[in-house]
């Protein structure tokens, strides 16, 4: 039996011009003209002799094809970069002692550290998990070589962006809100970016609010939403399928975003650093979003 054998390049253009919404900005991310990516998805068609845009609409749409081919195109382009990286960094070696905002863990990290330390096995990484008052504190005393930890104020402060987020009333699907009783939130305890802005806000606008459930973690605050508690300011990232965000037009005021940044980066530590940061950058892509829901 013969094999087909797919292109690399070709993979990655058809998953660049998916991610970046068109074959124009695509050829813009890979420094090819748009004529020439228009090209390379037309011979991956003929190479799977399939259909994998639909060109009747002005912005190309995937056909079923299409969407089937994106999921294994992502799983043979992660395994392709990691295996390349593996043999291009092979005596990266060392311990690294990171500190990582609580909210950021059951979402990305696991996944992150898992895929890192098959890559990386000289590497060794101790995490500690926190707000991110302890994680500074921990910084300071030496505790801590490196720290992913949230910004209040955008484009304030120091450390290198990772990831700009939204934040978002959400609340369980099924859940209604009672217009003329205090809002019911569920919220980590203080002191908490998320806490403080939707209370700031909610106060502006006059409405009255309690607190109904407050958990020292990140995955009890959004426990307690999707069990139909009450409502909580959370960002994006922990959105889950049963749960469901509220608008302005359901009294809900719109929330500043936040920044993820990383603090104490160190020429001395960029072999351990260089590509762990690479493997945070692969899992907050568009398209990569792991669920919480069980």
């Amino acid at each position: 039996m013969g094999y087909t054998d797919l292109d690399m390049d070709l993979l990655r253009s058809f998953v660049t011009v998916v991610d970046a919404g068109g074959f124009t900005a695509a050829g813009a991310k890979l420094g090819r003209t748009q004529a020439a990516m228009s090209i390379r998805i037309k011979r991956l068609e003929e190479l799977l002799e399939r259909r994998v845009f639909d060109r009747s609409s002005r912005l190309p749409s995937l056909t079923a094809d299409g969407e089937l081919l994106l999921s294994y195109a992502r799983q043979i382009l992660k395994l392709n970069d990691e295996t390349v990286q593996r043999f291009a960094e092979p005596d990266s070696a060392g311990e690294l002692r990171l500190g990582v905002a609580e909210y950021f863990v059951p979402q990305h990290l696991p996944g992150i550290l898992s895929r890192f330390s098959q890559s990386h096995p000289r590497v060794h990484i101790q995490v500690k998990v926190g707000l991110n008052d302890s994680l500074f504190e921990a910084q300071q005393r030496g505790e801590l070589d490196v720290v992913i930890a949230l910004c209040a104020n955008p484009g304030q402060g120091g450390g290198r962006l990772l990831r700009r987020e939204r934040l978002l009333w959400v609340c369980a699907r099924e859940f209604r809100v009672d217009a003329a009783a205090p809002v019911p939130i569920c919220t980590l305890p203080p002191p908490c970016i998320f806490r403080a802005r939707g209370f700031e806000a909610l106060e502006a606008l006059g409405r009255a609010w309690r607190v109904l459930y407050t958990s020292e973690s990140i995955m009890g605050v959004t426990a307690a939403v999707r069990a139909g508690l009450g409502v909580a300011a959370l960002p994006e990232c922990c959105m889950t399928e049963s749960m469901r965000t509220l608008s302005v037009d359901e009294g809900f005021p719109e929330l500043e975003g936040i920044e993820l940044k990383l603090h104490g980066e160190n020429p001395e530590r960029g072999h351990l650093m260089t590509p762990l940061l690479r493997f945070i950058d692969e899992s907050l892509r568009p398209g990569v979003r792991p669920s919480m829901d069980h």
